[in-house]
């Protein structure tokens, strides 16, 4: 299954800037090669607290473009965007599919309470998995990853892989870097990380997307480039070692109906 990171610098609260950014991007790949993109956290806007201005419904332009682009491509998309809701506001990932239609919409669980997102984001409550083929994905979004209780109940329902879609900035990288190998050994799932790059009013981003093995090891991981990113991965590659290692037979503490 052929996957690409979509690792770049949104223009900071300039949707159709970043989207511009974005299909010069598209142009130096082959499209048709590809069975899922998947987009950084907030992936035209950045990390903005400017829900009142930037949020979106069913018809705002970052919904559109997913839409539009996975439908023209006939390729599943993972984006993010700021999501207005029954007056409320989420920082949400969609799963956009091959059909251009909306598979799955996950809420961020864990707003990151260190820069107020808590303060103008609801928090969502639902884990979600969500199926292309037959490979099941559990999503997240960025500070989700330093919540390993999560990636348990996504495993525990039927994640083989696991995604996480972020701005997690320079001066806490190192964290990422090891808990995304953590995460991957923990689930015995592969882990995909996209991370954005360039920089924004309070924080410089490096990168380091990745696609982690279930045995931990990077099998990709990108810095500082914008670019598209594409690795092909091997669902089987779960099946074997969960079979060597068949250590989530052995999980006592949680259960996928906590």
């Amino acid at each position: 299954m052929k996957i690409g990171l979509v690792q770049f610098s949104p223009i900071w609260e300039d949707k159709k800037k970043s989207i511009k950014k974005v299909n010069s991007l598209l142009e130096k790949i082959n499209l048709s090669e590809i069975e899922i993109l998947i987009f950084p956290e907030l992936s035209f806007t950045g990390f903005s607290m400017n829900v009142e201005n930037l949020a979106e419904e069913i018809d705002g332009e970052s919904m559109r473009y997913f839409l539009k682009l996975s439908a023209d491509y006939k390729i599943n998309v993972f984006g993010g965007l700021i999501e207005k809701y029954e007056n409320k506001f989420y920082n949400t990932l969609i799963h956009f599919d091959e059909n251009g239609l909306i598979k799955a919409r996950y809420r961020k669980i864990h707003p990151f309470s260190m820069t107020n997102e808590d303060k103008y984001f609801t928090a969502g409550k639902e884990v979600v998995v969500t199926k292309i083929k037959d490979v099941h994905f559990g999503l997240s979004i960025c500070y989700d990853l330093r919540f390993p209780e999560l990636y348990r109940l996504l495993t525990l329902k039927g994640a083989e892989v696991l995604v996480n879609i972020a701005n997690w900035p320079v001066p806490r990288i190192a964290h990422w870097e090891l808990i995304t190998k953590a995460t991957a050994v923990q689930q015995l799932s592969y882990f995909i990380g996209v991370n954005r790059t360039g920089d924004d009013p309070y924080n410089s981003y490096s990168g380091s997307s990745c696609v982690v093995s279930p045995a931990g090891e990077d099998l990709v991981r990108n810095y500082n480039d914008e670019k598209i990113i594409v690795f092909d991965i091997d669902i089987e590659e779960v099946n074997k070692i969960r079979k060597k290692f068949p250590f989530l037979e052995d999980v006592k503490l949680i259960s996928a109906k906590d």
